[in-house]
């Protein structure tokens, strides 16, 4: 009997949980490493171990058992991963291409060296040396080079008062871009090159916590811009040149310009309504990467949007409001994540909408904002 190719995968997370329910059809095994031992991914894996993920020798023990090794969030050991795929072990994203991109400061000189339209932007170390740039790039954004996620690690800045309120450095400062709508898409890149991208998805940002509060799909925008999203999103990930999922963010400009923002080498919050919406999830999609299956069908198969359930009111153990309601609405599908605890802002699951045209999917997102939440029992 041919034993199964068995996954490991660094981080534990609502994303590695999505993956894990996708992973389970195929009877997959996917051992899970995260420092939280209450992970969402804890009671799916078929292994689950707890571990720093920034600790090179501690993921090279967790993974050399496994023939496939892929993340679920930026913040992992690149040595490990440059060690297990000496070992022969089959990594996704290639270390090189997640180097390049937990740094945010690598990733715009990146774009910068392949061509690729992206905002101007400084790289810096000290606030002082903000100060000297901002009469350039202002008005502008501050942002981590590295360690940022769901919105930490970035500030919007105007002049040098903002920045008793900045963390520290190293920073990418960054001219903030007059914008219209921000855009994501999903691009595959299989390992012998082929590349297939999802439609572009519409964001739209809650100002208070810095993430994504909604987003549909597809994005109202013209065919020829969206034709130009596809093709400045497999531009980027044709430029790492290595298999597996690009999320590719975009700013479009008031003046009808797109940038791209950054990247993300792994399932992202953007892509969450394929797994209602298309034939082939990202979850699918990646899983297919890794195995080195054909790539799946991205057609969108009916407009959808994706809502962000963040906790309110406090700290505690979570209680989720309104879903009877909720799910009386056709079309209407809630993901729970499993954390143990919510706390303000903090991503706790999310609804997906699916309706014929963007009239339902603006009633669907109504009926989630005003009657579910996420709170502390």
């Amino acid at each position: 009997m041919v034993s199964k190719p068995t996954i490991a995968l660094l981080g534990g997370g609502q994303l590695g949980r999505m993956f894990l329910e996708n992973a389970l059809r195929y009877d997959i095994p996917v051992h899970v490493l995260d420092p939280d031992p209450n992970a969402p991914c804890a009671a799916l894996a078929t292994r689950f171990a707890v571990g720093d993920l920034s600790d090179a020798r501690t993921v090279v023990e967790f993974a050399t058992g496994a023939d496939v090794v892929g993340i679920e969030i930026e913040h992992v050991s690149v040595d490990a991963l440059v060690e297990l795929k000496r070992l022969g072990k089959t990594v996704v994203p290639d270390p090189e291409v997640l180097r390049t991109i937990k740094d945010k400061g690598l990733q715009k000189e990146f774009y910068r060296e392949h061509g690729i339209p992206s905002a101007p932007f400084a790289l810096l170390d000290t606030k002082d040396e903000v100060i000297t740039h901002l009469e350039r790039l202002a008005p502008a954004f501050l942002k981590a080079r590295s360690g940022g996620y769901d919105g930490k690690g970035v500030m919007a800045i105007r002049g040098p008062k903002d920045l008793d309120k900045a963390f520290e450095g190293p920073y990418l400062l960054e001219q903030g871009v007059d914008i219209e709508m921000e855009l994501a898409l999903l691009v595959l890149r299989s390992w012998s090159g082929e590349q297939l991208v999802y439609d572009p998805v519409e964001m739209v940002f809650d100002p208070r916590f810095n993430l994504v509060d909604h987003l549909r799909a597809p994005a109202r925008i013209s065919a020829e811009l969206a034709s130009k999203a596809r093709e400045l999103a497999e531009r980027v990930a044709s430029a790492f040149a290595a298999p597996g999922l690009y999320a590719v963010e975009l700013f479009l400009s008031r003046s009808g310009e797109l940038w791209v923002n950054e990247t993300a080498p792994r399932a992202h919050n953007s892509g969450h309504h394929t797994i209602e919406a298309c034939a082939s999830s990202q979850f699918d999609q990646l899983l297919r990467s890794y195995m080195k299956w054909p790539l799946g069908d991205a057609t969108l198969k009916t407009p959808a949007a994706m809502i962000n359930l963040v906790g309110e009111d406090g700290e505690g153990a979570p209680r989720a409001l309104g879903l009877q309601e909720l799910l009386g609405h056709h079309g209407t599908f809630v993901h729970l994540y499993g954390k143990a605890r919510t706390r303000t802002g903090r991503k706790m699951g999310h609804v997906t909408v699916t309706a014929p045209d963007h009239a339902g999917l603006d009633a669907g997102i109504a009926l989630t904002r005003a009657c579910c939440k996420v709170v502390p029992a």
